[in-house]
């Protein structure tokens, strides 16, 4: 499968002519190949979307909604399809595609459609003054927007719908491990009469295509969900250049969970916080702390409740763990487990690749658990990215949250106790963007997402999105 670039409504080579080869985890096979693309096909893209951007963000709020509304349905009408391509470039269970990945990428451009409807502005009188200040809410322009490999489809479509819903015209990279669904997209935007050029699909790596983007001139704005090295990198190109910023970075987050805890619910919970998607959402509970009262009964519980979970090929109906998404982050992962033994950490459970019949060259490995001794080592500080989590022990809430705490990242934290006093002191005192209480991945579209330290800047989400795609303008006028 050759998959080119979507610009002004046409599928294209990359002028360079420079190609990746894209490979199926499952197997370990190279199946196609994508642009590498360069600052030429950048520039091309945004010339059209610059052209675009004239119409499009002077087009009414209920066409730009039909026209999100439209791609909504359509990427229902094609979930087999979607979710077979997510699955296959991914290396995540079918089954968790067909009911994650492709729903909530639908969901994103239908929230956006409606909720683009409901964004109002701000108006103030000022008594005694004979005056008025009200607030326009104006697009930006051209923004960028780049999105990682876990939940592909999922992350592209959570930052392109509010982009256009609020009137930008974006140039958006997809990432060059996972570009299948993106490429597909473009049909969808297409069939959907979405105008040429208000969206450029640009495939690539990230120091050639993504740097290209960061870095032109007359993009406004970056949007970018990955890793926080690379955030931090595209923070010193971005930010002299006065470029509005926008990264969700990532996570180590504690998984807390005390003794009057509903016991049940929270195990197999913990399994799929910890698992799902092989452990590759930068939401996952990788680190967990379990109060020593329950510990032991808790350790023994969760491992034979792990060792149930079945590694297999992603088409398999009875997978729960499908294939890390690459060669080199699967050695990543492994070596991670090296380096927790060194450390001082017990491995309680996995910690080894897989092999399976008939797709001996994938990229499988046993979910694991690690007992640690303190919060203090590499593998407890550290984003692993993989079907990895540690557990130990706590006796008060001043020690577990300091554990939490401690450490560089703030995304989520997962907290499990039916104390209400308790609960309202730790959430006032976790420092991350998202506390769950007695559940996990409850996600309302509405709501603000982000993190706090090295888990990046600004939120996500709801009216949080779309004032980040729009510019505010005062009007003062005296009467």
């Amino acid at each position: 499968m050759k998959i080119k670039n979507f610009i002004n409504g046409k599928f294209e080579n990359p002028i360079s002519n420079d190609w990746i080869d894209n490979c199926c985890p499952a197997n370990g096979e190279v199946y196609g190949q994508i642009p590498n693309s360069s600052k030429a096909d950048v520039e091309k893209a945004y010339q059209n979307a610059q052209y675009a951007f004239e119409v499009w963000s002077k087009t009414t709020l209920e066409e730009r909604s039909r026209i999100l509304i439209k791609i909504s349905e359509l990427l229902e009408t094609n979930l087999d399809r979607f979710a077979e391509a997510e699955s296959k470039d991914n290396g995540k269970p079918l089954s968790l595609a067909k009911a994650i990945d492709i729903p909530r990428a639908a969901s994103n451009f239908r929230f956006f459609g409606n909720a683009i409807t409901q964004f109002s502005s701000e108006s103030h009188e000022s008594v005694g003054q004979n005056a008025i200040n009200y607030t326009l809410r104006q697009p930006i322009g051209v923004v960028g927007c780049i999105s990682p490999w876990n939940l592909p489809l999922y992350l592209f479509t959570w930052k392109i719908a509010p982009a256009l819903a609020a009137g930008n015209c974006v140039i958006a990279k997809p990432s060059e491990v996972t570009p299948t669904t993106a490429y597909l997209l473009g049909e969808i935007c297409n069939e959907a009469r979405l105008p040429k050029g208000v969206l450029s699909i640009i495939h690539g790596l990230g120091n050639t295509t993504g740097q290209a983007i960061v870095e032109h001139p007359e993009i406004k704005a970056i949007s970018f969900t990955g890793g926080t090295q690379t955030g931090a990198h595209i923070a010193k190109i971005a930010a002299p250049m006065f470029k509005k910023l926008s990264l969700e970075l990532g996570g180590k987050n504690p998984n807390i969970i005390f003794s009057d805890c509903d016991y049940e619910d929270m195990l197999d919970t913990t399994v799929r916080s910890s698992f799902s998607n092989q452990g590759q959402i930068c939401l996952c509970g990788s680190r967990i702390f379990v109060e020593a009262s329950i510990y032991d009964k808790f350790k023994s519980d969760f491992i034979k409740k792990v060792k149930q979970l079945r590694v297999g090929h992603p088409s398999d109906s009875k997978t729960d763990i499908g294939a890390i998404v690459s060669k080199p982050h699967l050695e990543k992962v492994l070596n991670y487990v090296d380096i927790a033994k060194a450390e001082g950490g017990k491995v309680l459970c996995g910690g080894n690749k897989v092999s399976i019949d008939g797709y001996e060259n994938g990229y499988y490995m046993e979910p694991t658990i690690i007992e640690v001794p303190n919060n203090g080592g590499r593998i407890n500080q550290e984003e692993v990215f993989g079907p990895v989590v540690t557990i130990m022990p706590f006796k008060t809430e001043k020690e577990v949250l300091e554990m939490a705490n401690n450490v560089k990242y703030g995304l989520s934290s997962t907290l499990w106790t039916n104390d209400l006093k308790r609960t309202m002191r730790m959430n006032q005192k976790l420092q991350c963007g998202i506390v769950w209480v007695n559940t996990w991945m409850l996600r309302d579209l509405r709501t603000p997402f982000g993190g706090t330290k090295a888990s990046g800047i600004g939120r996500e989400g709801g009216f949080e999105a779309l004032r980040f795609f729009t510019e505010p303008k005062n009007v003062c006028i005296k009467y």
